[in-house]
């Protein structure tokens, strides 16, 4: 098992970035964190996936620190929470971020939910583009019209888009919402939630005999060849192996056309924005 194979997807800034990674939501900060990330980097992965609101950037940070990789070897992800959005506000946010994680810059950072004041975020972080302290901004779950707000007044264009995505919501419309722009798309809720009747689809476990590979596998095959950026969460040295098993096989243009017909509009996290709106101060994070 191996990701010399790795593939990367060519952002509209012209950065190539790892298509594949490690999430760390609901990963506790400390040891659990610091080894899950330590694992998944011996074991070759390059991406990793974190967030003020997950409240273990200190440890994504440490483990990054202390694996003997170049720092530039290593791309990582974070995102601003709706508390720190405002013109000003959002630039001590990014100072604060890059001391929790012990970095000179981030890779990609995104506005985490759509409230608040992010266009006052969103030009706080261009500047910090511009200073050199983050390599390429973008969004997540801005999926209402507020995205095309950010798309059109911004300067720099968004990079990535990270919102739910798996073989039962594939997000086609979406994707060609951001195609203009150039922005990629990248997955949370890559299997599903773990949905079992999803895990259990007949068409996954026919691939799997056929490749050698788990219905879990499969699927995670299927978004690199959708062009979707994922980043699976495990704290278990096996299945942060198995998830990155996926670069020996691929799946053909017949197979992805029957994957194609499982889009069924379901999603798994169907909060209303009212509803995401007043929860933001329970999930407002800590400094």
């Amino acid at each position: 098992m191996s990701l010399e194979n790795q593939t990367y997807v060519k952002l509209n800034n012209g950065i190539e970035m790892p298509q594949f990674g490690m999430g760390v939501y609901m990963v506790p900060e400390g040891p659990e964190t610091v080894n899950a990330v330590a694992e998944a980097l011996r074991l070759g992965y390059r991406h990793i996936d974190t967030a003020h609101a997950y409240q273990n950037e200190r440890s994504v940070g440490k483990a990054v620190a202390e694996s003997g990789i170049p720092r530039d070897e290593i791309w990582i992800t974070t995102k601003l929470w709706p508390s720190e959005y405002g013109r000003g506000k959002t630039a001590a946010a990014i100072d604060k971020m890059l001391e929790r994680l012990g970095t000179d810059h981030i890779d990609l950072l995104l506005l985490h939910q759509q409230f608040g004041d992010y266009m006052g975020a969103w030009a706080d972080m261009e500047d910090a583009v511009d200073a050199g302290k983050v390599r390429a901004i973008g969004l997540s779950n801005f999926e209402s019209k507020r995205l095309e707000e950010v798309c059109e007044t911004a300067r720099i264009k968004p990079a990535a888009l990270q919102v739910e995505c798996h073989p039962y919501y594939q997000q086609h419309a979406l994707k060609e919402r951001v195609a203009q722009y150039g922005t990629v798309l990248e997955s949370w809720y890559p299997l599903g939630h773990g949905d079992a009747a999803l895990l259990a689809e007949p068409l996954f476990a026919e691939l799997g005999a056929k490749y050698g590979k788990t219905p879990a596998q499969v699927i995670l095959r299927w978004h690199i060849q959708e062009g979707n950026v994922i980043f699976p969460k495990s704290t278990s040295s096996a299945h942060i192996a198995d998830n990155m098993d996926i670069f020996d096989f691929e799946l053909t243009d017949a197979e992805m056309a029957q994957i194609a017909l499982l889009d069924k509009g379901v999603r798994y996290f169907n909060m209303t924005l009212d509803e995401q709106e007043k929860n933001l101060g329970a999930w407002a994070p800590e400094d």
